[in-house]
């Protein structure tokens, strides 16, 4: 897994799957894995699955060439609203990319850090 810093200001972490050592073959089975892991999970909730992809290609909107498929998986861990802020920060997405000969799965950083670290271990757990 790798961070980066995506546009100079975000958080995003990366994990590269070759297609060869997932068991996992499409983006639809990879969000269904993260969907039975939120629905596990005492408190996550799950909002929706968001089509990028498609979305983007209905309103004429450009694709990279080597992107085949994008989806996002869309929930929320939220227990307490502290404040206002917490509106900024939630829900989570996690981002799951096809390409010709990989996966890519990605994610913000979550600022409750067992909370990254549970998000982490879902991640890992598809290799």
């Amino acid at each position: 897994m790798q961070k980066t810093t995506f546009m100079e200001k975000y958080p995003v972490y990366t994990l590269e799957l070759d297609k060869k050592e997932i068991r996992l073959q499409s983006v639809d089975a990879i969000i269904e894995y993260f969907e039975k892991k939120i629905e596990a999970h005492p408190i996550a909730k799950l909002i929706a699955i968001f089509n990028h992809s498609e979305h983007t290609k209905e309103i004429n909107g450009e694709v990279a060439p080597e992107i085949l498929e994008v989806k996002n998986i869309i929930f929320c861990f939220g227990t307490a609203i502290p404040n206002t802020k917490v509106a900024a920060v939630r829900p989570r997405s996690i981002g799951v990319c096809e390409l010709k000969d990989k996966f890519i799965v990605e994610f913000m950083e979550v600022p409750n850090e067992q909370l990254h670290q549970l998000i982490e271990s879902w991640v890992k757990e598809l290799v």
